[in-house]
């Protein structure tokens, strides 16, 4: 509790730095959004009044205790451009891109560490072979390309699932678990890739050790050596991989998003970025930045269940 306690103290100026970071960053673009808003036909006097209307005219520090007041009492702001409350735009988008990211964890959780498990049991064998080969080429695919493969053979050839779209679980629970298959697998196979080779490096060293050496001449069955003993241990790496692959699930989303036409955070933040809304991006920023350290926060906290070494420090 004291390594929680400590470490969720930390994430607060983590967070503050850079978000504080971006929205300076952001002040410094050559961008004006009462231009983009007014036209190229727009004269002076009618943008610096727009300027005015949405403050924009203000100097950057009253901006930016204005916004961090509002975060901190739940309000991130109006859209420049529609006027619509940021948090709503957020709250709205923000249950597709989590069940498309869980999506593609999970995908890539069960994917590459099963195939990393049945590679290192069969290490050096064609199996073997054929699963690096395998996550090698989903590492070096970009999720795109292989979100564009998988809707033309499972959408468009075979028929099975629908090419693009999104059904919300309200409307239909199935309709909801359709629609996300096959963005959930274009972007988990990137992450399976990843977790294979993690898993299959590390429990080849695992089952190299002297104590699954002894449980196997003790007479146990490999199926509860690997399981019981190996898997363990070797789980320490693979968690640690898992937290670095949320923030190329976030990143991901963006552009599969975009692809199979979910209206998620991915398609609210192109929008953002190509007519910059300022709000928009900095509640973006706000909640990637805060879902990677809670990750890492609970990576942590794992560390404690899978190594007694470090509980007992």
């Amino acid at each position: 509790m004291r390594t929680v306690f400590v470490r969720l103290l930390t994430i607060i100026p983590l967070v503050l730095l850079v978000v504080s970071g971006t929205f300076f960053l952001s002040l410094a673009s050559n961008v004006d959004p009462a231009e983009i808003i007014l036209g190229g036909n727009a004269t002076q006097e009618q943008i610096d009044q727009l300027r005015h209307e949405k403050g924009l005219d203000q100097p950057a520090l009253e901006r930016y205790g204005e916004w961090l007041g509002g975060v901190v009492r739940g309000d991130l702001g109006t859209s420049i451009y529609t006027g619509a409350s940021v948090t709503d735009l957020f709250m709205a988008a923000l249950p597709v891109t989590l069940s498309l990211t869980v999506g593609g964890l999970l995908v890539g959780v069960l994917l590459g560490v099963g195939l990393g498990l049945l590679a290192s049991v069969v290490a050096g064998s064609r199996l073997d072979r054929g699963v690096i080969l395998l996550s090698t080429v989903g590492q070096a695919a970009p999720s795109f390309f292989i979100g564009m493969l998988i809707i033309y053979f499972l959408a468009l050839k075979m028929a099975w699932f629908p090419a693009t779209g999104y059904v919300r679980p309200s409307a239909s629970f199935g309709g909801w678990l359709h629609s996300l298959i096959l963005p959930s697998l274009a972007l988990g196979v990137g992450v399976a890739a990843a977790l294979a080779r993690q898993a299959r490096s590390s429990m080849i060293i695992a089952l190299q050790q002297d104590y699954t050496r002894t449980a196997l001449s003790k007479g146990h069955s490999r199926r509860r050596v690997v399981f019981k003993h190996a898997a363990r241990n070797a789980a320490s790496p693979v968690v640690t991989s898992v937290s670095f692959q949320v923030a190329h699930l976030l990143g991901g989303a963006i552009v599969i998003e975009r692809l199979f036409a979910l209206p998620g955070l991915g398609s609210l933040t192109i929008d953002a970025v190509l007519r910059y809304d300022p709000n928009v991006i900095q509640a973006v920023v706000l909640f990637a930045v805060v879902v990677v350290v809670l990750v890492n926060l609970l990576v942590d906290v794992s560390y404690t269940w899978l190594n007694p070494k470090v509980r007992a420090a």
